[in-house]
């Protein structure tokens, strides 16, 4: 059986201007060492910075694993949904997307789901029939992988938030649906980084 995880992490915490702050970098640091113990094969980040210098600060605990760019990574809206979709409450959102940048978005999701939403080819003589893969990348792309994972309706990505280097990890099966191993998991934080990236509440 051939398989694929799929380590998804947001980014740390950022600046205003979209920059990795010391807390952010402290954070990715903590998720290199979590991950550490995992046979990975590649680390993937979105092309903005705070995803690029999470990955490399996280890589560093990953010596000789190859860290690059993925364009599908990139921070995006996947789905725009109709009114009827729409929580009261998230309608605000959605009044600046037009038709062109809804759809650009769309085409950004279905690439994707695409390029890592499945299983690799059948394993070949002297290929691994596992990869292990890390995306770093940010809070809906994690969410729209994680929907369609659960095969959900589209606009059943809202309201799935991730934490700044919270773990959701996915895995693929051949001749299997699926399997969300878990999602937005801080156990590598200590509770003073743990829940950046959230509005305000009550947290456990």
């Amino acid at each position: 059986m051939t398989i694929r995880r799929l380590y998804l992490a947001r980014h740390g915490a950022a600046d205003a201007f979209g920059r990795l702050t010391d807390i952010g970098r402290r954070q990715a640091g903590l998720l290199g060492e979590r991950l550490a113990g995992v046979p990975v094969d590649a680390v993937w980040h979105s092309p903005l910075p705070r995803a690029a210098a999470s990955a490399r600060e996280l890589a560093r605990h990953l010596p000789d694993v190859p860290v690059t760019e993925a364009a599908e990574l990139v921070d995006h809206v996947p789905y725009v949904p109709s009114a009827a979709e729409t929580p009261p409450s998230w309608a605000g959102f959605f009044d600046g997307y037009d038709d062109a940048e809804a759809a650009s978005g769309q085409r950004l999701a279905e690439a994707l789901v695409a390029r890592f939403a499945k299983v690799p080819g059948p394993a070949t003589q002297g290929t691994r029939p596992e990869t292990n893969e890390v995306l770093v990348t940010h809070a809906y792309p994690i969410a729209w992988l994680v929907r369609h994972a659960l095969d959900a309706p589209p606009s059943r990505w809202l309201g799935l938030n991730s934490a700044n280097t919270a773990l959701t990890v996915i895995e693929y099966r051949s001749g299997l649906p699926p399997t969300i191993v878990m999602f937005n998991d801080m156990s590598h934080l200590p509770a003073d980084l743990r829940w950046t990236g959230f509005p305000g509440g009550v947290r456990p």
